[in-house]
Order: structure tokens, then C-alpha cells, then sequence
């Protein structure tokens, strides 16, 4: 029982940290200290997806599920619980070029805030 629950936990965790790299940009319009961890959690994404790294929540997630009994992971989260569910895997080039949009959207927003605060404080 603790296992699957661990397994639910992580299986939370792991749709928001998509959630977070996906729109956490937006954060930093109103914390602008909040671009650094956005960037290094986009950095991570870009790396897992580009080349092809293993993510440790999907590892926790698969530990977990394998202790509570059930069998080992055949496919990644976003194979398992995105793909296909959430959209269809033929839209898969699309939804990550959507995200991409977003990311630089937050992007620039916090870049045209920062511009604005900086001339707003020049006498």
C-alpha cells in the first residue's frame, strides 16, 4: 500500500515537473529570480528528450511501482501517460514545438519586464 501510494506521488511529481518546464517561464513576470531555476529545469528537459537521457523520476517511479508489485515499466512517462492519452502520438513534433513557443513566450515577457524595470529606474 505505501508503495503504490509512493508510486501516485511520483506519478504527480513527475505531470508537474511537465507542467512546471512547460509554463514555470511565466513565474518569473512576477519573481524574476524565477528564471534561473526554470532555465536549468528546461536545460534538464532539452537534455533528457535531445540526448536521450534517463529520468530519475521515471526511475523512482518504476522502483516504487516494481516494490508494490506490479510489473516493471515498458515506456517512458511521457510514452506511458502523455502519448497518445493527453494527445495523440502522431501530434507528438507539434505539442513539443508548442511548448517550445510557450517557454520563449515566458521568455521574453520576463526579458521585456526586466527592459522596463530597468529604464523605470534610471533617473
Amino acid at each position: 500500500m505505501a508503495y503504490q501510494l509512493l508510486t501516485t506521488l511520483i506519478v504527480g511529481l513527475h505531470f508537474a515537473w511537465l507542467a512546471y518546464i512547460a509554463a514555470g517561464g511565466f513565474l518569473a513576470w512576477r519573481w524574476p529570480w524565477a528564471v534561473w531555476p526554470h532555465l536549468g529545469a528546461v536545460s534538464w528537459g532539452v537534455a533528457l528528450v535531445a540526448v536521450g537521457l534517463d529520468c530519475p523520476l521515471t526511475a523512482a517511479e518504476d522502483w516504487a511501482r516494481q516494490r508494490a508489485g506490479e510489473p516493471p515499466l515498458t515506456a517512458g512517462f511521457v510514452d506511458r501517460y502523455i502519448e497518445g492519452v493527453i494527445y495523440p502520438a502522431r501530434y507528438t513534433g507539434f505539442v513539443q514545438a508548442l511548448v517550445i513557443v510557450v517557454v520563449a513566450v515566458s521568455w521574453a515577457g520576463v526579458y521585456v519586464r526586466w527592459r522596463r524595470s530597468r529604464v523605470m529606474a534610471t533617473p
